[in-house]
């Protein structure tokens, strides 16, 4: 398995020429606990249907954005294990999105996570909830 170390993450990784390149950032914490934030525009190059995304990518953010809160809040390389999503609404190409991700529980070295996609007008278009084992790559 290649280290996240090499920067070629579909999801993250700067050198992809046809990545994501996502990046999140940790908001501050609230009464309701620690989140990382990420703001997307998608390109036409990821649409599924005309003016929505396809649902795959969709899938790579949310989990992305869960992996990302493990490694920044507890610096842990995590592999989901189990990943649910529910599609609500299209989520729309070429506007700014909002990926989202906090902690639910732990229990020893899984970590049970959800996240979300929210378009420019507060919808949630899809969220997810996954069950994370941390592992070494050791």
């Amino acid at each position: 398995m290649a280290s996240s170390a090499d920067n070629y993450c579909f999801a993250c990784g700067e050198k992809n020429p046809v990545g994501l390149h996502l990046k999140f950032f940790r908001e501050e914490e609230t009464e309701d606990g620690k989140k990382v934030t990420a703001k997307k525009i998608l390109a036409r190059e990821y649409e599924g249907y005309e003016g929505a995304a396809h649902g795959g990518i969709v899938a790579t953010m949310l989990d992305e954005a869960m992996c990302t809160f493990i490694k920044e809040i507890y610096d842990e390389q995590a592999m989901t294990g189990r990943l649910e999503i529910r599609y609500k609404h299209p989520t729309p190409i070429e506007q700014e999105l909002t990926i989202s991700a906090w902690q639910e529980t732990q229990r020893r070295n899984i970590i049970t996570m959800r996240s979300t996609v929210t378009a420019p007008d507060g919808v949630v278009t899809a969220e997810a909830t996954a069950k994370f084992a941390v592992v070494s790559l050791q």
